[in-house]
């Protein structure tokens, strides 16, 4: 294992959302303040509560026979895959030096759902034999490590909301300390299905504002009433530094630290102080070398509940200081609704190019910033911004608190 830290840069970005099929279609979405919210017309829609959701813009681009081994999760992440891998110029690469790390916050659960229900209306004959496969959590990292041969190791990390981000958070400390040369890091999630909608309902978790489902999801808004349920997966290539360079990559920018904390204070409620998550974005900042000053962008988890989106803007605070009020912060949720574990991926995506580009998409439906909330929050028009640093955080139900810092040298 190599001891001296090394520098961990990202070479490719793959994703599919509510706003397109890839990278480039959910970025001109976001910039076009497009919303992926839609009015569902599933036979089973009447039996839940809440009616909208935001699906994926594209269904998965696979064959027949391929995608009916695998569960939805893993045909967009690797779809998602593909794409980032071909991004980055298809790596030559040892197999042992190449890890694979996905995150799902459930996994499998249409797989595991509808062949329940085959089970108990047709027989245990008729299950599939691909059930177990396509069920498991581990599935989507296990799918992407077999397609592309990933023998340095299959990681899945298992944390809500915060899954995919702390994929990408683990893939960065094993290429930083030497145990992989480049990962495909990143997350996908697929539960638009009436009992995720109907527990999270229960919950009062989602929005019920379904008059114009474009309206529903509003972080930071006064009028924010909950989250809206998307589907997706969002994936990087991160390499080592010396190992992008000697092939000549392109370099999108560098994941410079991750910050990894946890509220220890409610399985489903943030602490309202914010004091966990500061930690995740303190210690993303100490691990990168970088000060609050540095922070010009933060794209911030902020799914549109009333209690979370103020919490995250004291995290902030508490972590940022003086320096809060300087940083661009934008919620792109509002455009692609909360993607559970892959949200923190696709939005790392949304995150690098931000940066990259110097522009921020603006928040959609944010019509009155909430008074406690003392951030400034992009609205109505894209805003460009200074060089510097751009944080992405992601918060999961547990208390599971996730922060990258991304730089763009």
């Amino acid at each position: 294992m190599i001891r001296t830290p090394r520098r961990v840069v990202v070479t490719g970005l793959g994703a599919t959302t509510p706003l397109g099929g890839d990278v480039a279609s959910t970025w001109e979405g976001l910039l076009a303040g497009r919303s992926g919210v839609r009015r569902l017309t599933e036979d089973w829609i009447e039996t839940v509560p809440v009616h909208i959701a935001a699906p994926l813009a594209v269904e998965p681009p696979l064959g027949r026979v391929e995608a009916r081994k695998l569960d939805r999760t893993q045909q967009m992440a690797l779809v998602a895959s593909r794409e980032a891998w071909a991004d980055a110029g298809t790596p030559e690469v040892d197999p042992l030096r190449l890890m694979v790390c996905v995150g799902s916050g459930i996994g499998g659960v249409l797989t595991l759902l509808s062949q329940y229900d085959v089970l108990k209306e047709q027989g245990s004959r008729k299950v599939t034999p691909h059930v177990v496969p396509m069920l498991m959590p581990n599935g989507p990292a296990a799918t992407v490590g077999l397609a592309f041969g990933a023998k340095g190791g299959v990681r899945a990390p298992v944390s809500a909301c915060a899954s995919g981000t702390e994929a990408i958070a683990l893939a960065y400390e094993l290429i930083k300390f030497g145990r992989a040369d480049v990962a495909i890091a990143g997350g996908t999630e697929a539960a638009i299905h009436p009992l995720p909608i109907a527990g999270f309902a229960q919950m009062q978790a989602l929005s019920k504002r379904q008059d114009d489902p474009t309206l529903a999801s509003r972080p930071f808004d006064k009028a924010r009433d909950g989250f809206v349920l998307g589907e997706g997966a969002g994936v990087l290539v991160l390499e080592a530094e010396e190992h992008a360079k000697a092939r000549g990559a392109r370099i999108l920018g560098y994941l410079a630290g991750a910050g990894i904390s946890s509220d220890a204070y409610h399985v489903a409620a943030p602490e309202p102080n914010g004091a966990g998550a500061a930690r995740a974005v303190q210690e993303a900042l100490e691990t990168g070398d970088l000060t609050p000053a540095d922070v010009a962008h933060v794209n911030a988890h902020a799914t549109s509940t009333p209690a979370g989106d103020l919490a995250e803007s004291k995290a902030l605070h508490l972590a940022l200081g003086s320096a809060a009020g300087s940083a661009v912060v934008t919620a792109t949720k509002s455009m692609t609704g909360h993607l559970l574990g892959a949200a923190g991926a696709v939005e790392a995506v949304a995150t690098v190019l931000a940066m990259r580009e110097r522009i921020v998409p603006a928040t959609r439906n944010l019509d009155a910033l909430d008074d406690e909330i003392e951030l400034d929050v992009v609205r109505i028009d894209n805003r460009n911004i200074k060089a510097g640093a751009a944080l992405s955080n992601s918060f999961g139900f547990g208390g599971h608190d996730v922060c990258l810092a991304f730089t763009p040298e």
